[in-house]
């Protein structure tokens, strides 16, 4: 393909230090990423190489302006985010037909979350619009950090009025049984990163008195049994854990009002040998059900760190 060049040219000369990254790391990963070679003076910007991936470069350099110009810091994460949104939009024909939108995002108190993945961003559009939405897929897509964030989001725009956050204790191949302490302090273990990415979305104050006021709930699963479930956002993690028996208990507490999300990766069961899995139990039975939505997320998906994706693919190779 033949190679060329474009030119851009960004009016806030103030802006460009955050735009180009310290020693300017935005801009080499820019390049590693798409293959490009780009040239600034001052705020003139000269990238070379062939015509998709210039298009591609100047659509993120121009996207993550915006942003800065609107105040928010732009994190690696984002950063590569922002070239994997732009990437699949130009392999898209125009208006396609159910195409995610790079613009799904999601304001919380604390930050801006917008999609890294065109899964991650058909993810939020269906969390918004349906009812019930299974996220399938490996460690590391956000598929519990997202729904936690549309919670958040719904929840403060007075949507709900409760967000449930439940997992089943199950051991991943640890002997948790004895520790000392209340229930509390033995299920914690097991539900802390719920807490984690509510730290991230929430000051921690706020925090601390919605899970005191009931706002906020985080429970094991054994806690949902006999419950209706009315005005919330209900979240259930590591689904792959729970037993056929389980889950049709939980996804029956959905009350008027309400919402639900499954979340869970098929690839890592945590149950007795055996065993078979609530989650694939109810992918199997309700993949035909109306008003159901499922996203299923791959290693492509993961926007840990790039060397998660890495050591998935070797243990996906490997065949474990």
């Amino acid at each position: 393909m033949a190679s060329g060049q474009t030119v851009v040219t960004f009016a806030d000369n103030a802006i460009l230090p955050a735009l180009f990254g310290s020693h300017d790391r935005n801009i080499a990963r820019i390049e590693q990423k798409l293959g490009v070679l780009i040239n600034a003076r001052g705020n003139r910007i000269a990238i070379e190489g062939p015509e998709t991936p210039r298009t591609v470069a100047v659509a993120v350099l121009e996207k993550i302006y915006q942003r800065l110009q609107q105040g928010e810091e732009i994190a690696p994460g984002d950063l590569d985010g922002t070239i994997r949104m732009t990437e699949a939009a130009a392999g898209r024909p125009p208006l396609a037909s159910g195409a995610p939108s790079d613009s799904a995002a999601i304001r919380t108190a604390r930050r801006l979350i917008t999609p890294r993945s065109p899964a991650q961003a058909t993810y939020i559009g269906q969390i918004m619009s349906r009812e019930l939405v299974f996220g399938l897929g490996p460690a590391g897509t956000g598929k519990t950090y997202l729904a936690v964030a549309c919670a958040v989001a719904m929840m403060l725009e007075g949507r709900i009025d409760r967000l449930i956050l439940s997992r089943p204790a199950v051991e991943a191949g640890e002997r948790l049984g004895f520790l000392p302490g209340d229930l509390r302090e033995k299920v914690d273990p097991y539900l802390r990163p719920l807490y984690d990415a509510l730290y991230d979305m929430l000051p921690g104050d706020q925090v601390l008195k919605r899970l005191e006021g009931g706002e906020i709930e985080i429970a094991p699963l054994a806690f949902m049994r006999g419950r209706t479930l009315s005005n919330a956002f209900v979240i259930l993690d590591e689904a792959q854990n729970t037993t056929p028996v389980q889950m049709k208990m939980m996804l029956t507490r959905l009350g008027e009002n309400s919402r639900m999300v499954v979340t869970g990766d098929p690839g890592q069961v945590d149950l007795p040998s055996g065993a078979r899995s609530g989650l694939e139990d109810a992918v199997s039975l309700l993949g035909a059900v109306d008003g159901i939505g499922f996203v299923h997320f791959t290693n492509a998906d993961v926007v840990r760190h790039a060397l998660v994706t890495r050591i998935l693919h070797a243990y996906q190779d490997a065949g474990r």
